[in-house]
């Protein structure tokens, strides 16, 4: 069930949040908080690349402004001034609340970097990795505030993907879940709350497993890259952009038990004939790689990215648009 967020004027907090890493994961991150009124400290070894993370925030911040599409009520020229960059490690944490490392996918780079900010951190901070799929105790283990450590997983574009994963290792404190949980809440992402981690999350999972099935499509030469990507556009995600897969089956029945009665033994055979997963690799990965590059060539990928993230504010605008009228009682305008 989706949860709607909130368009209460957005408070100027004192509270610092530290992201290390200024890629462009720590950007959106950085925007984000600074949208929530946090002060943020952007932290980067590379002085250069510290500062054309900057420049490209304001380019972004002043461009989402202009089409309304920005996040919160703070003007662009405001969320911009809370952002400071700092190519000081120590600099950057101290007195942060919250920590969000955003460094490479790389399990030794990052548990380096992990090991840094422990010893830097306050004793009651946050830190938070935004791994993508890295079990939390793998990257915290061996850390002294190990039970201040928990996964912040964004989706990717984080700025126009408001879900955030969130993951405790087996020592994380109670607390620590629930605050970082409400510290989402206030920058208006979405937080997806474990219980206990898993390998690859709740969304990789159920990634992993579509990309699976639609390999094995390809594989056996029953549709090519073009169905199975309508079939997603124009069928399964115009469900899911409103609903989960659960939801979306209990009002395509009499409810979800009603469902089960009477397609639960189809959805089971069907599901007894998924191939065992394999690598994705060798001929069936170039005859795909052949054929999205005809709609999608390489030197076009950072234009499609800029229309899939134009695409997604404009979803999620609608979205929001909708709830306000469903929230506006009868008659009011």
């Amino acid at each position: 069930m989706a949860t709607q967020r909130s368009e209460n004027p957005t408070e100027l907090k004192e509270e610092k949040i530290a992201i290390i890493g200024s890629g462009l994961i720590g950007r959106s991150w950085a925007m984000l908080f600074a949208s929530g009124g946090y002060l943020v400290s952007l932290f980067d070894t590379d002085s250069r690349q510290v500062r054309d993370a900057m420049t490209n925030i304001q380019q972004q911040l002043t461009m989402l402004s202009e089409r309304g599409l920005g996040r919160g009520s703070l003007s662009a020229d405001i969320q911009f001034s809370r952002i400071k960059a700092s190519t000081s490690l120590l600099e950057a944490v101290n007195n942060a609340v919250y920590i969000q490392e955003c460094v490479p996918e790389r399990k030794e780079l990052k548990r380096a970097v992990l090991l840094e900010i422990d010893a830097a951190m306050t004793s009651t901070a946050i830190l938070a990795s935004s791994t993508s799929a890295m079990m939390p105790s793998l990257l915290s283990d061996h850390l002294t505030n190990k039970d201040r450590f928990i996964v912040a997983h964004p989706i990717n574009p984080p700025f126009y993907v408001p879900v955030v994963e969130i993951v405790p290792a087996p020592w994380t404190a109670d607390h620590v879940t629930t605050t970082t949980s409400e510290i989402m809440d206030a920058i208006a992402q979405v937080p997806v709350v474990f219980f206990k981690e898993v390998d690859g999350f709740s969304v990789g999972r159920i990634q992993f497993a579509i990309l699976s099935v639609a390999y094995d499509l390809i594989k056996n030469d029953i549709c090519d890259v073009d169905a199975i990507e309508v079939a997603m556009t124009e069928g399964l995600g115009m469900w899911y952009a409103f609903y989960g897969p659960f939801e979306v089956e209990h009002l395509n029945a009499d409810g979800f038990l009603d469902l089960c009665n009477k397609y639960g033994e189809a959805v089971y055979r069907v599901q007894k004939t998924f191939a065992a997963p394999e690598k994705m690799e060798g001929p069936t990965a170039e005859r795909m790689r052949e054929q999205l590059e005809l709609f999608c060539p390489l030197d076009k990928l950072q234009k499609k990215r800029q229309w899939r993230d134009e695409r997604l504010a404009a979803l999620s605008r609608l979205v929001r648009d909708l709830d306000k009228e469903e929230a506006t009682p009868s008659g009011d305008n």
